[in-house]
């Protein structure tokens, strides 16, 4: 079965950074675009971070991640990673990764990424 597996949060001061990690398994992982997303609060509505093409030639940020984060991916290693730099405290969330596949909605359990002195 799909399963998406992330790693890498933690807390940090602003403007420091963190490497984000996604582990993927049970899907074609080169065959499909891959993205992250965040929940900032409890009951709001994650939104999208950053997405990837299958092969990595494009990619898409959010207006808040432009110029601050990084989306790739290995298509050996089925990972895909987003570095995050001069983070801010509205960075605060839980971090997942997202696969559509096969007509399904796939999310990983998320990892927390917490910005504050």
């Amino acid at each position: 079965q799909v399963q998406l597996v992330e790693s890498g949060g933690g807390l940090v001061q602003p403007g420091g950074s963190l490497r984000l990690s996604c582990s993927a398994s049970g899907f074609t992982f080169s065959s499909n675009v891959m993205s992250w997303y965040r929940r900032q609060a409890p009951g709001k509505e994650r939104e999208s971070v950053a997405s990837i093409t299958s092969a990595g030639g494009s990619t898409y940020y959010a207006d808040s991640a432009k110029g601050r984060f990084t989306i790739s991916r290995d298509n050996v290693k089925k990972m895909v990673y987003l570095q995050m730099n001069s983070l801010k405290p509205e960075d605060t969330a839980v971090y997942y990764c997202y696969a559509y596949y096969n007509g399904y909605r796939y999310w990983g359990q998320g990892t927390q990424v917490t910005v504050s002195s």
